[in-house]
């Protein structure tokens, strides 16, 4: 085997000894930064230039509060700009700052 599997294979351990000692901490599993970015942008409605159901859709809010509740405030701009960046619209940035305003 490779040194690269090798390594791959010790982190995938790694997670999910990570994982299942969460799991027995606190019962059920705390949401990653991985599932905030793929669940917020599943709430988008978009096409190729622009995100239309930011300040519409009141389960984008509801995400953003849990989100604020459940994460460290560092974490919150990078969840955003991923998910939106994930959408792959032109216009990125109107849709960055409104959601970023909601934070604030």
């Amino acid at each position: 085997m490779k040194r690269t599997d090798l390594e791959r294979k010790e982190r995938d351990i790694k997670r999910a000894a990570k994982k299942e000692e969460r799991l027995e901490k606190g019962g059920a599993p705390e949401k990653s930064v991985g599932d905030y970015i793929n669940e917020l942008h599943s709430l988008f409605f978009h096409d190729e230039t622009k995100i239309y159901n930011v300040a519409i859709d009141e389960r984008i809010p509801d995400l953003l509060e849990e989100m604020m509740l459940d994460l460290e405030q560092k974490q919150w701009e990078n969840i955003i700009r991923k998910a939106v960046r994930k959408t792959g619209v032109k216009e990125k940035e109107p849709a960055i700052k409104e959601l970023l305003e909601f934070m604030e």
